[in-house]
C-alpha cells in the first residue's frame, strides 16, 4: 500500500511541476515524473508476492504467476516517453534559439 501512496506523490510532484514552474526544462522534467510514475503504477499493478515467471513448463505446475501484460505495456509506454520527450527537448532548444529564454512568460511577451 506504500508503494501505491509513493507513485501518488510522485505524480504530485511532477504535477505540481508542469504547473507552477515557469521554466521549459523544469516542466518538461516534471513531465518525466509524471510518466515514470504512472510507470511504476502499472508495473505495481502486476505485481504478486512470490510469484513465478509466466513460463510454462510440462513438468512444472506453478499457479501463482506475475501478470506479463502490464510489462509488456510499460516497456511500449517507456518507447513513446522517450519518443515525447525528445520532442519536447527539440521545440524547447528551438525556442531558445530564436528567444533566448526558457522563461515561457518572456517567450509570451516576446511573441514575434
Amino acid at each position: 500500500m506504500s508503494l501505491y501512496i509513493l507513485c501518488t506523490v510522485l505524480f504530485a510532484v511532477g504535477l505540481y511541476c508542469l504547473l507552477v514552474k515557469k521554466n521549459l526544462v523544469k516542466k518538461i522534467i516534471g513531465l518525466g515524473i509524471m510518466e515514470y510514475a504512472i510507470n511504476l503504477f502499472f508495473i505495481l499493478t502486476g505485481y504478486r508476492t512470490a510469484a513465478e515467471a509466466p513460463i510454462l513448463d510440462r513438468e512444472l505446475a506453478i499457479t501463482n504467476f506475475v501478470d506479463p501484460l502490464p510489462q509488456a505495456l510499460i516497456l511500449t509506454s517507456i518507447v513513446i516517453g522517450l519518443a515525447v520527450t525528445a520532442l519536447m527537448v527539440a521545440i524547447a532548444v528551438r525556442l531558445y534559439e530564436k528567444y533566448r529564454t526558457f522563461d515561457i512568460n518572456e517567450i509570451r511577451r516576446l511573441r514575434g
